[in-house]
Formats: structure tokens, sequence, C-alpha cells
């Protein structure tokens, strides 16, 4: 799941280096805390917060295949 979600973020943002991904897994639960550069915080989480919403149906569905639920949460 950590490496999915650094490629997702790595792709929406323009300064891919500052992404930083920390995953904690409890059982068939996976846990991710994210940070973002301020100056990409926007374009990732998008207008309504679509964006960040797709990421999150997108690791949902690749969770769900190996019977686990993802938590995706974007740092300050």
């Amino acid at each position: 799941m950590k490496e999915l979600a650094t490629l997702l973020l790595k792709s929406l943002s323009s300064a891919p280096e500052n992404v930083v991904v920390e995953e904690r897994v409890e059982q068939n639960k996976v846990y991710l805390s994210t940070k973002v550069d301020a100056a990409d915080k926007g374009k990732v989480i998008g207008k309504d917060g679509c964006i960040i919403k797709a990421v999150r149906t997108v690791l949902s569905a690749a969770a769900a295949k190996q019977d686990k639920k993802v938590t995706l949460k974007l740092e300050d």
C-alpha cells in the first residue's frame, strides 16, 4: 500500500522529493500517514477534496484485493 500511495502522490506533486508516506499495519488494517510540500497540498486535496478521495478509492480497491482496509491521512 505504501508504494502505491507514494507513486500516486508523487505523480500529483510538483516537488515529489518532499512526499513522505509512513505505513502502520494492525491486523487487517493499514494506516497511511502522508506529508507533502505545503505548496502541493492544494493540488493533492483538489477542489472539494475530489483528488484525495480518488486516491483513497484506488487505495481501498487495492486493499480489498488483499482483504485489508486502508486509511489515508494527510498530515500538516
